[in-house]
């Protein structure tokens, strides 16, 4: 078995292994998110507790050996290592030798990125390639749009501050502090821990939270448009061999 089989074989591509191999891995991603919620409910018992480390240990060992040979078969092991889906590998396993050393017990909670790893299913969907391709076309607006945001939170959260901090001066002790109600407001959730008394603040929190209306439909209204895009473009790809050939 050549090493472009191995890989192969580990990112179900293989035309005699398929993806069973891929399942079985990201199986394995999914048990573990399981298994790493249920180690978190108070008095487990001892038996299902060592259960859990036992598995927590194979987990380790398949992973690392996943690892390893993708790296050892890797045409450009350096590219792969520090490639984004090589940090992810990585990261798959580093988390949990924090195992083996107690003083570094609080680095497991990073195992859960192994559920990044799934994504690597839909590589090869078209859904996917449809979302990523109107990300890219629409990244610069996404990104004025997202400071723009950013702004209009700051001027919130100084609003807010000169309006309720006499009458509540410790809710809105500071505009830092006040920054987590213009966050709750523009996101129209509301937690009601932080809620204006004054006339004037609730005043401006009305305006605050018709902008959060609009903040919330923007970039759904970019990217819905952007999808949309990509979808006509991909069918344009599609189709332009076959006029190609009609027309020969």
């Amino acid at each position: 078995m050549t090493r472009h089989e191995i890989i192969e074989i580990l990112d179900g591509y293989h035309p005699r292994v398929g993806n069973r191999v891929a399942l079985a891995l990201s199986g394995l991603i999914i048990l573990s998110a399981i298994a790493i919620a249920v180690e978190t409910l108070p008095g487990l018992p001892e038996p299902l507790h060592s259960g859990l480390w036992t598995f927590e240990l194979i987990l380790l060992g398949v992973f690392t050996l996943e690892y390893l040979l993708r790296l050892a078969c890797s045409p450009r092991p350096l590219k792969y290592a520090v490639s984004f889906w090589g940090l992810v590998d990585l990261m798959t396993i580093l988390p949990a030798i924090a195992l083996l050393t107690p003083q570094w017990q609080v680095v497991r909670a990073f195992r859960l990125i192994r559920l990044v790893r799934l994504l690597k299913l839909f590589r090869t969907s078209r859904a996917l390639t449809r979302l990523v391709y109107a990300f890219h076309e629409v990244k610069g607006e996404l990104m004025i749009f997202g400071v723009t945001t950013g702004l209009m939170l700051y001027v919130a959260s100084v609003g807010i501050y000169i309006f309720e901090h006499d009458a509540q001066p410790e809710a809105f002790s500071s505009i830092p502090m006040s920054l987590w109600w213009a966050v709750a407001s523009f996101t129209t959730v509301g937690y009601g821990d932080l809620v204006p008394i004054t006339a004037g603040g609730r005043i401006f929190t009305t305006f605050v939270l018709f902008l959060g209306l609009g903040i919330i439909a923007v970039p759904s209204a970019i990217v819905t448009t952007a999808l949309l895009d990509a979808e006509s473009h991909m069918r344009d790809d599609k189709s332009k061999p076959a006029e190609t050939i009609k027309g020969d």
